[in-house]
């Protein structure tokens, strides 16, 4: 009896792991990667890719540091070449600019009017552009870092309001959400270090919901934490399949969230680490989510080939739903759509 107890235990031991590959696998076969997707202009290549969103006529952002590699040197000047690319839908590139404005681009929005927000993680500034390029709004004091109502310390995402009114992610030296009208002004705030329900350590990113829920990638604590418009604390997502996100996206009922991995100390020089000098860690990939966190398809592993990451560092949905990944490491943005059935 002990016997035939113990080989069903095997068998459903079995049984239970071949099930679990097989819903994985499932869950990896919903998007692929399109090929050959952006076209940058002959002989120019992306910087490390740290921001995309998506416009309203489905024309594609990309923020990246041209030549620059990640420095925290406080003297560094503003990067001569252009920092933001500008693809249509099928990948065409269609301008550049940004050139002698940023030190350390971040994270990138595009709010309901096309209004480019930007976050620059050197500057401790947060701006916000015109569709054409003018700058409308700057917030926080070039180079003074700061907590308080009019400065930021490294302040790393923004998510935009449909009323104008906004929220930033602040971000690698302080670790809070501060909240701001339309036009600017201090509204209020939360947040403080630790690993407690409303605590933060390292919020990468942010995004709200249709119904003005918060969202935000608390990266070192390896989750998402979800919000009230206030601030109230909500919920948590936290699992192995999300692992470390280091930025959310939402869309209608849905999120994408991508997992940096933990290559902390290699990450910063990404272009050139091999998969063994990061430890060897097989965890740099994509995930969509519904919004109890439950997840209903991953994508990308670590790695330099289609469908890879270095270090996914941003993600965006499209019009069409297909979705968009930045790759600090892979200097490049890639474009995944739902695997014709």
């Amino acid at each position: 009896m002990a016997i035939r107890r113990a080989v069903a235990a095997v068998l459903c031991a079995i049984i239970g792991a071949s099930a679990g590959s097989a819903e994985q696998r499932k869950l990896r076969e919903v998007y692929e990667v399109v090929h050959g997707w952006p076209r940058m202009p002959e002989g120019r290549i992306l910087g490390q890719a740290t921001g995309v969103d998506v416009d309203s006529r489905d024309r594609v952002h990309v923020f990246h540091r041209s030549t620059r590699t990640w420095s925290e040197d406080p003297a560094l000047p503003l990067i001569a070449g252009t920092t933001i690319e500008v693809f249509d839908a099928n990948g065409r590139h269609l301008r550049s600019w940004g050139a002698n404005k940023f030190v350390m681009p971040h994270g990138l929005t595009i709010d309901l009017q096309d209004n480019v927000w930007l976050t620059d993680v050197a500057l401790h500034q947060v701006f916000k552009f015109s569709p054409d390029g003018k700058l409308l709004l700057v917030l926080g004091e070039a180079r003074i870092a700061g907590a308080d109502r009019a400065h930021f310390n490294k302040p790393t995402d923004v998510a935009v309001l449909p009323d104008g009114s906004f929220y930033v992610s602040d971000g690698y030296g302080n670790t809070r959400v501060v909240k701001f009208s339309a036009t600017g002004e201090f509204q209020y705030e939360w947040g403080r270090r630790g690993a407690g329900a409303g605590e933060f350590d390292l919020p990468h990113a942010i995004d709200t919901d249709a119904s003005g829920r918060v969202y935000v990638a608390d990266r070192s604590n390896a989750r998402v934490q979800v919000f009230d418009g206030r601030g109230k604390f909500l919920a948590e997502w936290r699992n192995s399949e999300l692992g470390r996100p280091f930025s959310i996206a939402v869309s209608g009922n849905r999120a994408a969230i991508v997992d940096g991995g933990d290559q902390s100390t290699c990450s910063v020089a990404l272009s050139v680490a091999t998969e063994s000098q990061c430890g060897g860690r097989d965890r740099s990939s994509a995930s969509e989510v519904d919004l109890t966190g439950r997840v209903l398809a991953r994508f990308g592993r670590f790695g330099n080939y289609d469908g890879q990451f270095r270090v996914a560092h941003d993600i965006a949905f499209t019009r069409d739903g297909s979705i968009l990944v930045v790759d600090v490491g892979g200097q490049r943005v890639q474009r995944f759509v739902r695997r014709r059935r």
